[in-house]
């Protein structure tokens, strides 16, 4: 079995520093890089790029609501047109930035409460879908699995590849738990490593308030901006492998 790490980094702003990025691009396969929406700037998304390329990591943009104030996880009422827009020009940010390196952009995928509303408002997936295949039809989606954005991708034909969290919990509709409710993030490095272990033998994912659900998994996201990500990253990277699981990405050239 074939599997990708990926984490959300490049989330530093000016002299405010975000986790670890340089531990987490020696665990991870896939990199998701904030385009100065919800974190980042110019010289952040130069170093952690640079990173990257140095330990042959795959790159993706992460955009989010313009709102570093809340750090991307408040829903900003816009119009999807707007939305759309936003996406464009923090993926054109991030490419244009990754041309001095140089890599590649090879993907999006939507970040915090962005992803959660299109994971649930075909409107809004379809939107990112569209402003995607304008900037350049080969970028891929990482879409959260069994939501609208997945659904929108293969709708629109967008090269699509589907992802679970090991640090955040699930509802019965497939939809991450709200943070700040009991049960939304796993904090536990071996409690998350061993339900990805039993998830990748049974397909089936837990969820708190019913029976676990089928989901389809090509990644799995460690988020990068806890205190504990460089130790949970570790413990799930060396749990899958004595497991027997090969750590590729997604997008393995």
């Amino acid at each position: 079995m074939r599997i990708d790490l990926n984490s959300d980094l490049g989330e530093s702003f000016g002299p405010w520093k975000m986790g670890d990025d340089r531990a987490m691009l020696g665990l991870v396969n896939s990199a998701n890089i904030a385009c100065g929406g919800h974190a980042s700037d110019p010289e952040t998304m130069f170093e952690t790029l640079s990173l990257a390329a140095e330990q042959g990591v795959v790159v993706g943009a992460h955009p989010g609501y313009n709102d570093r104030e809340g750090f991307g996880r408040r829903v900003i009422p816009m119009a999807t047109d707007d939305i759309g827009r936003m996406v464009a020009a923090q993926i054109g940010a991030l490419m244009g930035v990754a041309r001095l390196v140089p890599v590649e952009i090879g993907y999006v995928k939507p970040h915090g409460a962005l992803a959660n509303l299109a994971a649930r408002d075909m409107d809004v997936a379809r939107a990112i879908m569209e402003a995607v295949q304008k900037i350049d039809p080969s970028l891929a989606i990482l879409a959260i699995s069994g939501t609208c954005t997945e659904l929108a991708a293969r709708e629109a034909g967008v090269p699509v590849y589907s992802e679970i969290f090991a640090d955040r919990g699930y509802l019965k509709n497939g939809q991450l738990v709200p943070r700040g409710t009991e049960g939304a993030m796993i904090h536990d490095p071996q409690e998350a490593a061993e339900r990805l272990v039993a998830f990748l033998k049974t397909g089936k994912m837990p969820v708190i308030d019913g029976d676990p659900i089928a989901l389809r998994a090509e990644s799995i996201c460690v988020h990068g901006d806890g205190p504990a990500a460089v130790n949970m990253a570790r413990e799930i990277r060396a749990r899958l492998q004595a497991e027997g699981v090969q750590l590729q990405a997604f997008l393995a050239p």
